[in-house]
């Protein structure tokens, strides 16, 4: 059980037993487990969108709210991050540069307000199961995505995840290709893109382009989603 409970420390803030510094070579193995922390995500989000009373945009931002607290913010900041260094007019290595950056630039500012900004509108215009399967979608991509491409720094939090093989953890998220298909695969085709430019832009993938592609799947799902409603109900 060592290695879902670094997954689930490492990607939530939930409170996990025996937390503390990952073992190198822990997160390699923990990668396996990332799509079922995604359904505990899923879960969470799926039980509080049937609670939470109100007009549909409220509760939205509450919702929105929640999943950013879930997940500590950790993969928004890697967003915010890549976005700086891919769309810099720099070399990959002054890009790398930028992305070690604590600071943040226009490009962060811009790419964040309107990923915000659509995420909190495709949730309320969702239905709730969207939000269980979202999550799981992302970090179901993630894992061919990260092993596919190289690692932009060795040694790098990037690299320290990839294991170099299929994680068994995939299976998993296998039910959404009968749930949701169509968002599913879309998500997975755009991660693709998403995931060739910024390896191109920085010469590889390093841990914030993990969280970036997370963020980036989880809004293509809930868009795609939201849109199949939209199409159903007129």
């Amino acid at each position: 059980m060592r290695a879902f409970w670094v997954a689930l420390g490492f990607l939530t803030t939930l409170p996990v037993p025996g937390a503390g510094r990952v073992a190198p070579g822990e997160l390699r193995s923990a990668a396996a487990f990332f799509p079922i922390v995604g359904w505990v995500i899923g879960v969470l989000l799926y039980g509080a969108r049937l609670l939470l009373p109100g007009p549909e945009g409220l509760a939205a931002g509450l919702l929105l709210a929640l999943w950013l607290f879930l997940t500590g913010m950790l993969h928004l900041d890697g967003l915010l991050d890549t976005a700086d260094a891919v769309f810099a007019a720099r070399s990959p290595e002054a890009r790398r540069q930028i992305l070690a950056d604590v600071h943040l630039g226009s490009f962060a500012f811009g790419v964040g307000f309107v990923h915000l900004l659509l995420k909190w509108q495709a949730i309320a215009a969702t239905p709730a199961t969207a939000l269980l399967l979202a999550p799981v979608a992302a970090r179901f991509w993630l894992l061919p995505l990260m092993n596919l491409f190289p690692a932009a720094k060795k040694g790098g939090l990037g690299a320290s995840a990839r294991s170099g093989r299929w994680p068994w953890g995939g299976l998993f998220a296998l039910p959404l290709l009968f749930f949701a298909p169509l968002a599913f695969l879309l998500t997975g085709l755009l991660g693709a893109l998403v995931a060739g430019v910024i390896a191109r832009r920085l010469g590889g993938l390093a841990g914030d382009a993990f969280g970036a592609l997370i963020e980036v799947a989880e809004l293509t799902f809930l868009l795609v989603a939201a849109y199949q409603a939209a199409l159903y109900s007129g």
